[in-house]
C-alpha cells in the first residue's frame, strides 16, 4: 500500500520549473517539489541562485537557480533556453510570480478616485501576464511536445472568489488568471496535447511581504482586518507556505492526471463560510 502511494505522488524523473521561486510561497513550492523526487528550476528576478543553494544545502536536493524577468518576453525565453539545455525537457510549470503594490491599495489617504493607472497597470501585468500569462506561452510551446504531457499550475486567490475591499487590480488579476487558467486547460487539451494540463491553486491569506501591512500593525498585531480574516477563516489562522506543498505536489504528479481547469481553494475554509 505504501508503495502504491508513494509511486502515485512521486515526481522522480520529472523537471519542473517554478517561477517567483525565489519568493516565501514559491521557494516553499520549489523545495516540496524537489523533496518529491523532481529536478527544480528555481526562477526570479533577485536570488535565485541564492536561494536555490540554500535549499540545496539545507536540504540535500536538486534544485537550480535561473535568472529569470516574467515581464519581459525575451528574458523568459533565454531562461527557457537555459532550462532546456540543462534538463533538456520541462513537465512541470508553476507560475508563482506576483503580488500586490501599496500604491494600487485603498486608504484614507488614498481613495479609489486617485489610484494611479501606472500602478494599477503594475499589478495586472505581474499577476496576469507575467504571473500566468507569458510564462505559459514560452515553457508551454516545448510542453505540448512530451509525450506524456505534463501540468502547468498557477497561483490564483481568494481574490478571484470573493473580491476583496482595497485591493481593485490585485482582485481583477487574480480573477483573470483563474479564466485563463479554465481557457489554457481546454485550449491544450483540444489543439496540442490531451495529457498537458493546466489547473490553479487559489491560496487565501498568508502573511507575506506584499500583504504584511495589512494584516500586521507595526507591532506585530493583527490589524483589525486581520482580525476579521481569522475571524472568518474556520480553521482560525493564517495560511503557512508549507501548507502549499501537498496541493502542488498532487496537481504536478499523476495523481491528478485528470484533473484540469479547476481552481481548487487553499484558505482554511474561508470560502466556505458565510460568516453565520
Amino acid at each position: 500500500m505504501a508503495k502504491f502511494i508513494d509511486e502515485l505522488f512521486s515526481l522522480e524523473g520529472k523537471k519542473a520549473v517554478v517561477t517567483g521561486g525565489a519568493g516565501v510561497l514559491g521557494s516553499k513550492i520549489a523545495e516540496a517539489l524537489a523533496k518529491a523526487g523532481a529536478e527544480v528550476a528555481i526562477c526570479d528576478i533577485v536570488n535565485a541562485q541564492e536561494v536555490a543553494e540554500k535549499l540545496s544545502k539545507e536540504h540535500g536536493i536538486n534544485v537550480r537557480g535561473y535568472y529569470i524577468d516574467v515581464l519581459n518576453i525575451e528574458k523568459i525565453k533565454e531562461c527557457h533556453d537555459a532550462i532546456m539545455k540543462d534538463f533538456g525537457r520541462v513537465d512541470v510549470l508553476v507560475n508563482a510570480a506576483g503580488g500586490n503594490m501599496k500604491e494600487a491599495t485603498t486608504s484614507k489617504d488614498l481613495p479609489f478616485f486617485d489610484l494611479p493607472l501606472s500602478a494599477l497597470e503594475k499589478v495586472v501585468a505581474l499577476n496576469l501576464f507575467g504571473g500566468a500569462i507569458l510564462p505559459s506561452q514560452v515553457f508551454g510551446r516545448s510542453m505540448v511536445e512530451n509525450e506524456n504531457g505534463g501540468s502547468i499550475i498557477n497561483i490564483s486567490s481568494m481574490n478571484a472568489f470573493r473580491p476583496l475591499t482595497r485591493i481593485p487590480g490585485y482582485s481583477a488579476a487574480k480573477a483573470a488568471v483563474s479564466n485563463f487558467t479554465q481557457w489554457l486547460a481546454v485550449h491544450f487539451a483540444q489543439e496540442y496535447n490531451r495529457n498537458l494540463r493546466v489547473n490553479a491553486i487559489a491560496p487565501g491569506f498568508f502573511l507575506t511581504k506584499q500583504n504584511r501591512y495589512l494584516l500586521l500593525d507595526e507591532n506585530g498585531n493583527l490589524t483589525q482586518r486581520g482580525k476579521t480574516i481569522i475571524e472568518h477563516t474556520p480553521m482560525g489562522r493564517f495560511g503557512e507556505p508549507d501548507d502549499l506543498a501537498g496541493i502542488c505536489i498532487f496537481l504536478a504528479s499523476d495523481a491528478s492526471r485528470f484533473l484540469t481547469g479547476t481552481v481548487i481553494p487553499v484558505d482554511g475554509g474561508f470560502n466556505a463560510f458565510s460568516g453565520v
